[in-house]
């Protein structure tokens, strides 16, 4: 059986254990490759990335020696479907074969203005810990554990800060896959016209998908996503 391997990137603050939940409800033709970013997880010594340049550099760094090796496809949810976006790039500046498919999950088109945004990361601590209870991605007790603040916040607010400070640069071509959107209909980041407008940056088909959560709806959409993963990469194989 021929494997498709799918390398996902998570939200600011997330880790490769975002996706673990997904790993047996994959096809057992897609083998699931989380990426760790840095400053978390087995990472967390490495210091947090400047920008999204400074990520997509590194994550091509960590992936470059699979590329060429078969097929695969790119996976981010919020701050990860940037890098997705942006990975796509460098992979074709640096003459490797691009992508099969690239799955966009909670975040607009990248070309879309970001003025009238939140700009989480300059909010005082408090201010932001209520800003992020209410996306619904972190329990309100999570914040109450000096402990965990302490490591967990900086990381946070520094992929934050990566992510809100994002300026997208007009590119040489559109992308030569077909590319599916995920979106959470009761986002707050997010319009459904900046979840349109992902038509543009295919030159294949764009095929969006929306579900009843928040910006965290993957945290309780794992079963439909990961059936529409299934269906969307195993008829390629």
């Amino acid at each position: 059986m021929s494997k498709i391997k799918l390398f996902c990137f998570p939200f600011a603050g997330g880790s490769a254990a975002a996706f673990n939940t997904w790993r047996t409800l994959l096809a057992k033709n897609i083998e699931l490759c989380n990426i760790e970013l840095a400053g978390r997880g087995r990472r967390m010594r490495e210091p947090l990335y400047k920008d999204i340049p400074d990520a997509v550099a590194d994550v091509f760094d960590k992936i470059k020696e699979d590329l060429d090796k078969g097929p695969y496809a790119l996976l981010g949810h919020s701050m990860g479907s940037v890098i997705a976006f942006e990975l796509n790039y460098k992979i074709k500046e640096n003459n490797l074969p691009g992508p099969v498919h690239i799955f966009f999950s909670g975040r607009g088109a990248p070309h879309m203005p970001t003025d009238n945004k939140k700009k989480y990361h300059l909010m005082p601590d408090d201010q932001f810990k209520e800003e992020m209870i209410a996306l619904g991605g972190t329990a309100k007790e999570f914040f109450r554990i000096p402990e965990l603040m302490e490591v967990f916040l900086p990381v946070l607010k520094g992929d934050l800060k990566v992510n809100e400070s994002y300026a997208y640069r007009e590119k040489p071509a559109r992308l030569e896959c077909d590319i599916t959107v995920l979106n959470g209909v009761k986002d707050q980041e997010v319009t459904p016209q900046e979840i349109d407008e992902w038509k543009i940056h295919s030159s294949g088909r764009c095929t969006i998908h929306n579900f009843p959560g928040d910006h965290f709806f993957i945290n309780d959409e794992a079963a439909k996503i990961t059936g529409i993963i299934n269906n969307t990469l195993t008829p390629l194989f």
